[in-house]
């Protein structure tokens, strides 16, 4: 189950909104797309690519300020239809606030923005974090943008909001923290004093060698805090190494909070015998003492890793931040690589859409689902990609495919409307009917910004996680991976 869908589902109704929708543009019919040959590798940036890139970020950039609140909480979303300035949602969550910290750090970086205006806008946006209530060092799943209470009833339905720390949008809220501190140092101390309660041991069960079920050595999907002592937890472990909660993993693992072994414990496919999309194929390895199925998925003729459900987030929001395929290009380069070229066929080869790019994101006649490509997630009914192109998900395939992700990006523009010039793409667009969501999502436009960061100013917005821990623990770990692909 996606993050989002968790835990929507767990505060019992909060799901995303459903606006009524204009008539949909006239359906254009898929291309006639050959298949995917040759190389996915990226030459130079032109002045050309340079100048597109730009304009596609301080786009996007205007709709990350225009969900900005007065209070300094950048919200969960806005409807970007209508002629004057948008409107932010009611509620946002720990991810939205980071992705509003790091595209805001990315545009004083990239020179979008004055120096002096990032330092005002992370300073608000630093200010408005300081003040919201938090429960054993981690912060709640949705607050109120606009005053920074926490959520207990869903704004759009009135349903009871249970509150709930979530280890994944932590990992993002934190991933935003550390970066508006390297790039304003007089935010350091007091962006210090945020994180020193923030101990990721709260969410590990340690490894039982006599019962790896109830002891699997990884990080819950978080707690509801109003139990007595830690609290209710979920149901489930995060067991699943290509998903991004495993920035989580890295966090943890880097400060100390969390032992190396962790990263060895999760789940590359899951074992030969359980219930998931495929049997896969590989071959036991220990590594740092621990017994380690390295197995993989094979699709159309390509081993890879897969994610959970097969969407594009899952396996490339984290190398983002995280050099993965610098630390590891033998086993995280690869798969990577294959990720992208398998969502670019399920697209343009298999489904025949004309179009590619399949991940989490707004329903385009209203509501929110994941999407993805069934075959390359763990999940037996996994997200299907429904015709519903996602154009975040092409930003994620900069690093792997810049040519094929900026045509398919031009495509969708131009074919369907999807991107202006004040807020950047909308969320999503079914292929099959021509409609464009309505919306700009904060985690999807924060995607597509921190995306075209590192094309244009490679490891901007990656300097907190090449030195201290993330050099000395993470990276011998991820040297030491051996995917069987």
């Amino acid at each position: 189950m996606n993050r989002r869908t968790f835990l929507t589902t767990a505060t019992a109704g909060a799901a995303a909104v459903c606006a009524g929708a204009p008539a949909a543009r006239a359906a254009t019919p898929p291309r006639t797309a050959p298949p995917i040959t040759g190389s996915l590798t990226t030459a130079p940036l032109t002045t050309a690519d340079t100048v597109l890139l730009r304009t596609w970020f301080a786009s996007t950039y205007r709709s990350i300020a225009a969900m900005t609140t007065d209070f300094g909480l950048t919200a969960d979303k806005a409807d970007v239809t209508g002629a004057g300035t948008p409107v932010p949602s009611r509620q946002t969550s720990p991810t939205n606030i980071g992705c509003g910290l790091w595209s805001t750090a990315a545009a004083g970086g990239l020179g979008a923005i004055s120096g002096a205006t990032m330092h005002h806008e992370l300073t608000r946006m630093v200010a408005a974090v300081e003040k919201l209530e938090r429960a054993h060092g981690f912060w709640f799943n949705w607050y109120d943008a606009h005053d920074g209470s926490v959520l207990t009833t869903w704004p759009e339905t009135g349903d009871t909001v249970r509150p709930f720390l979530s280890t994944v949008d932590n990992a993002w809220l934190v991933t935003g923290l550390k970066i508006a501190a390297v790039a304003d140092p007089t935010l350091r101390p007091r962006i210090a004093r945020l994180l020193d309660d923030a101990d990721w041991s709260y969410y590990y069960t340690p490894y039982d060698p006599t019962d790896p079920v109830t002891g699997p050595g990884q990080l819950r999907g978080g707690f509801w805090p109003d139990k007595p002592g830690k609290g209710e937890p979920t149901g489930h472990h995060y067991g699943a190494l290509n998903t991004e909660p495993r920035m989580a993993s890295y966090l943890g693992i880097a400060d100390g909070s969390l032992p190396a072994e962790h990263y060895w414990h999760l789940f590359r496919t899951l074992l030969p015998g359980m219930g998931q999309e495929q049997e896969p194929e590989g071959s036991y390895a220990t590594i740092d003492g621990v017994r380690v199925w390295q197995g993989h998925y094979t699709y159309r003729g390509r081993k890879l890793v897969p994610t959970w459900g097969g969407s594009m987030f899952e396996a490339l929001m984290v190398p983002l931040f995280v050099p993965e395929p610098e630390w590891s290009p033998n086993s995280w380069g690869v798969t990577h690589q294959r990720y992208v070229r398998s969502q670019i066929e399920h697209g343009l080869t298999e489904e025949r859409y004309g179009y590619w790019g399949f991940s989490p994101a707004n329903i385009p006649e209203g509501g929110y689902r994941e999407y993805g490509v069934d075959a390359i997630g763990m999940q037996q009914d996994g997200y299907n990609s429904l015709g519903v192109v996602t154009p975040h998900a092409s930003f994620l395939a900069l690093p792997q495919a810049r040519g094929a992700a900026v045509v398919n990006l031009k495509s969708l523009a131009r074919d369907f409307g999807a991107y202006d010039d004040r807020y950047g793409f909308r969320d999503s667009v079914n292929v099959r009917t021509g409609r464009v969501s309505d919306f700009v999502l904060a985690l999807d436009q924060g995607m597509i910004a921190a995306a075209l960061a590192q094309q244009l100013r490679p490891g901007l917005l990656q300097r907190p996680f090449r030195t201290g821990g993330f050099e000395s623990r993470i990276r011998p770990l991820l040297r030491k991976e051996r995917f069987s692909v």
